[in-house]
C-alpha cells in the first residue's frame, strides 16, 4: 500500500510517500512544493493553480492510494487561517479527483503517534525519521511533517495487521502497549520522552 502525506500551505506545501511492503515501511519520496514566488507573490489564485498542478504531477507519478492531510486547527491569525484552507482545500479536491482514500488527522495525534508525546518538537519526530530510514535532507519542515503524516497512518494500518507486524520493531510496539495505552514508535525503538 502507498501512502502520501500533504502538509499544505500557503507559500510551501510538503509531501511525503512511504509503502508499506509485508511488514515494512519504505520510504519513497519527500520534497516541497514551492508555491509561492516573486511572479504569483500576490495572487493567491496563481498559487493554488501551481499547487494543484504539482500535486497532480506527484500523484500521477507516485500512485498513492492513500492522502493523508492535516485536520484544521485553531489559528491566531484570520488571513493565515483563511490561505491554510484554501491551500488545504486544494489538497483535499486533488486528492478525491484522483479517487484517492483521503485520511485526516490532527497534529497531535500524528506526533503522539510517532514520538509518544503530542506536543513533540520537530527535532523529536525527525529523529525517529533518521533512525526508520537514515539520514534525510529536507528541504523545509513541511517536507519532514508530511512524511510524517504519511508514517502516522502506516503505522495505523500495519498496527492492525497481525501478519505485516510479525517480526518488525512495531511488533515490540503492541507487546509494550498492552501494559501501557500510549506507547510510541520512538518509544518502542528506544527513543522515549525523558
Amino acid at each position: 500500500m502507498r501512502i502520501l502525506g500533504v502538509d499544505p500551505g500557503s507559500k510551501n506545501t510538503g509531501y511525503g510517500c512511504v509503502d508499506i511492503i509485508g511488514n515494512q515501511l519504505r520510504l519513497v519520496s519527500h520534497g516541497t512544493i514551492k508555491i509561492y514566488n516573486n511572479n504569483n507573490a500576490d495572487l493567491m489564485e496563481k498559487r493554488l493553480l501551481t499547487l494543484y498542478q504539482d500535486l497532480s504531477n506527484i500523484i500521477m507519478n507516485f500512485k498513492p492510494e492513500t492522502l493523508v492531510v492535516e485536520k484544521i486547527f485553531f489559528a491566531k491569525n484570520a488571513l493565515s487561517a483563511l490561505k491554510l484552507g484554501q491551500a488545504r482545500g486544494v489538497v483535499l479536491l486533488t486528492g478525491a479527483a484522483y479517487g484517492l482514500n483521503i485520511i485526516e488527522c490532527s497534529s497531535t495525534e500524528v506526533k503522539a503517534k510517532i514520538t509518544g508525546y503530542g506536543r513533540a518538537t520537530k527535532a523529536m519526530v525527525s529523529k525517529v525519521i533518521q533512525i526508520l530510514f537514515g539520514k534525510q535532507n529536507f528541504l523545509t519542515f513541511d517536507a519532514s511533517y508530511s512524511l510524517d503524516l504519511a508514517m502516522s497512518h502506516a503505522y495505523q494500518i500495519m498496527s492492525q495487521n497481525k501478519k505485516c507486524f510479525k517480526n518488525h520493531p512495531l511488533e515490540k510496539l503492541e507487546i509494550l502497549s498492552k501494559k501501557r495505552k500510549k506507547l510510541s514508535l520512538a518509544e518502542s525503538i528506544g527513543l522515549g520522552r525523558k
